[in-house]
């Protein structure tokens, strides 16, 4: 692709993103040579019509005063105009936006970056006469943005004054008292001027082009679940779908499988389904004394309605009692059936909350559940 055709369907292609700013950049003019306008036309192939085309100057400075005098005759009169340099054609749409977000009609933006070389000052022989420290020292960039009739008034009298020696539209607005402004340019967005510029930008084109192929990061997410029940005098309790024999009971919502209702928010939380409570209200008596199974089955209905799919499952079970070690594995097997997962995908663990607190005294069982779950 022609440079010049790639940098002005950057301008043409732009959509802002920043509310109450700018949404488009209309017109746009490219200044060229008149001797050129053929190889220019040729270059920009169906967009040439699309594009306002300017003579240019016998310098930089003259050029961008024919461009400004031709946008002066565009309806409506623009409030800003972008002075850009046409051979920098990896200026993106976030640079932009970046410009856009701080756009304001008291003064001028340039992109900047930091100089990182040490700089010297050189006289008529070559010799070094001078170090520039260059802790202040920034290299500006285009596009350059600026109030439309404060720049052209000022190109307008840079040239009845014969000044000729402004090497950007910036340099000339400081001169005549314009505030510039300046925000952080983009590394990539090169101008190409020597040779060796052009190995860069094929190498710039390369990594684009690479970055289109390559897979997008796989949308997988964790969601954490935490439930904790109440214990009292009973015939035994219900963990993970299992029955476990002992002296205790659990209270509380449905049949008060601690663990499952863990495990159902663990699921909802990865599509912002809300929790258990939200589905299943315990103010609904149909709940009462209902299977948790049931909850973890309709939280992973609405996980595979949302298109995911779950990895693997973790439940950690705080308790002193009962003791979780001769069920687990049937814990693991009843998860499996209950979510259509395998085996190594499926985690049950207890510890003991070594006789601290409310769990500690036996007096309640508390779950933690984690669900990792792909999106597609």
């Amino acid at each position: 692709m022609p440079l010049i055709r790639r940098t002005v369907e950057i301008f043409l292609n732009y959509q802002g993103k920043n509310s109450g700013q700018v949404k488009s950049i209309a017109p746009i003019i490219v200044v060229v040579n008149p001797a050129d306008a053929i190889l220019y036309r040729q270059a920009l192939g169906d967009l040439a019509d699309k594009i306002l085309l300017a003579d240019g100057g016998a310098t930089r400075q003259e050029s961008t005063l024919n461009g400004l005098h031709l946008l002066k005759t565009q309806m409506p009169t623009p409030s800003y105009v972008h002075i850009h340099d046409g051979a920098r054609p990896f200026v993106s749409h976030d640079l932009l936006d970046k410009i856009h977000a701080a756009l304001a009609p008291i003064y001028s933006l340039v992109p900047v970056l930091p100089v990182a070389e040490t700089l010297k000052r050189l006289d008529a022989q070559d010799f070094i006469t001078e170090t520039v420290p260059r802790g202040r020292l920034y290299a500006a960039q285009t596009p350059q943005i600026f109030p439309f009739a404060a720049i052209l008034a000022v190109h307008e009298q840079a040239a009845a004054a014969g000044r000729t020696d402004f090497t950007d539209d910036s340099a000339l607005a400081e001169a005549y008292g314009l505030p510039v402004k300046t925000v952080a340019g983009d590394s990539r967005n090169i101008k190409i001027t020597w040779e060796k510029d052009i190995a860069m930008a094929d190498s710039l084109l390369q990594q684009s082009e690479a970055a289109k192929t390559k897979p997008p990061f796989p949308d997988i997410r964790t969601g954490n679940g935490y439930d904790v029940h109440k214990l009292a005098v009973g015939s035994g309790v219900i963990l993970c779908g299992v029955p476990v024999p002992c002296s205790l009971a659990l209270q509380g919502h449905s049949d008060a499988d601690v663990a499952l209702h863990a495990l159902t928010d663990a699921l909802l939380a990865t599509c912002g389904e809300g929790d258990i409570g939200v589905h299943f209200p315990p103010s609904d008596r149909q709940w009462k004394g209902a299977a948790s199974e049931i909850f973890v089955r309709r939280a992973a209905e609405i996980v595979a309605q949302k298109g995911g799919q779950i990895v693997n499952i973790d439940i950690t079970l705080i308790c002193e009692t009962p003791k979780i070690a001769p069920h687990r594995a049937a814990m693991v097997a009843k998860l499996q059936t209950m979510l259509g997962l395998t085996a190594e995908r499926v985690s049950v663990k207890a510890t003991t909350n070594e006789t601290l607190g409310f769990i500690g005294r036996s007096e309640g069982i508390a779950a933690i559940a984690t669900a990792n779950v792909y999106y597609s």
